[in-house]
């Protein structure tokens, strides 16, 4: 039986294996992925799909700014395994993403993808006319859902990213660490 439970650190190999068989190595390069990139996503807005243990889909959301002064929310990416697709898997992950979106206050959702699949969601372009990309996207693929009325009443301009940004992992932090260690002493002894 597949339940949706928030994502936990365990979890992050078999997501990133997912994503890598949805998606492909093209997936970094993906103009989303510049707003994603060193970065956190949003609190408790990371969930997956597990079935006996096994990470079947993944949603993650993701704070950024839709033009100046516009605070909403990136989605994706959304996978499903190949061998559960078609099985509301992914819906059910959309749904239980924007309530949680939605109850924690947070004003819009963002994405690009295919408008017929998000439109039953809510999701659609009417708002994201005057909002661009940091680099190369469709126009007709950058979708929006207001979670409060009007929230992206005249939103204008580049998406960016506001999220909070990744620890240095424990290799680069210790990198770091001994090289101020060194350039401190170099000065001590200067």
């Amino acid at each position: 039986m597949v339940t949706i439970r928030e994502e936990r650190v365990a979890d992050i190999a078999a997501r990133e294996a997912l994503l890598d068989e949805a998606y492909g190595p093209g997936r970094f390069s993906k103009t989303s992925e510049r707003l994603r990139e060193g970065r956190r996503p949003a609190d408790g807005l990371s969930l997956v799909a597990v079935d006996r243990g096994r990470v079947v889909g993944t949603v993650r959301l993701w704070h950024v700014s839709a033009g100046p002064g516009c605070p909403a929310l990136l989605l994706g990416p959304l996978a499903v395994h190949p061998a559960y697709r078609n099985r509301g898997i992914g819906t059910t992950l959309m749904r239980r993403a924007i309530a949680r979106a939605r109850l924690a206050g947070h004003r819009a959702i963002l994405l690009v993808g295919d408008a017929p699949y998000y439109r039953r969601l809510g999701f659609s372009a009417a708002r994201t006319r005057e909002l661009w990309m940091p680099g190369g996207f469709e126009r007709g693929r950058l979708l929006a859902l207001e979670l409060k009325p009007e929230a992206l009443k005249g939103a204008r301009g580049m998406i960016g990213p506001t999220g909070l940004l990744e620890p240095k992992s424990g290799l680069n932090a210790l990198i770091a660490a001994s090289e101020h260690t060194r350039h401190a002493a170099a000065r001590r002894a200067a």
